[in-house]
């Protein structure tokens, strides 16, 4: 088995369940991981996953403002198995940098995990 990675990919957009977020926007960073069999040697972008396209779905996603990061989530999981049938499991953390949480430091986020 073989596993991709996208590592911090960092974004600016308007998700949150909260007007101001909507308004104000924030930094987003996300990881994904997606995981696939290929028998043999890998000798050509035919046989792995092409890490383009996740990142094009990743920040196709980030340009609709969503309420929920866990809705989010889903839906980058839901199209990246729909472009790559092939892959067998995905994991996807989402964090919001700098959330607007008074008095606090750090960042917030989701992990979903989707085996198939």
């Amino acid at each position: 088995m073989f596993t991709i990675h996208l590592n911090k990919l960092k974004y600016f957009a308007h998700h949150g369940w909260h007007d101001e977020e909507s308004i104000t926007g924030a930094w987003f960073e996300v990881s994904v991981s997606t995981s696939f069999h290929e028998e043999g040697s890998i000798t050509n972008l035919e046989q792995t996953i092409n890490y383009v396209g996740i990142a094009a779905i990743i920040k196709k996603n980030f340009e609709q403002p969503v309420a929920l990061l866990e809705t989010l989530a889903q839906q980058i999981v839901a199209e990246i198995k729909a472009a790559e049938p092939r892959i067998i499991q995905i994991n996807i953390t989402i964090e919001k940098v700098n959330p607007p949480i008074p008095n606090f430091t750090g960042t917030v986020g989701v992990t979903y995990s989707k085996s198939f």
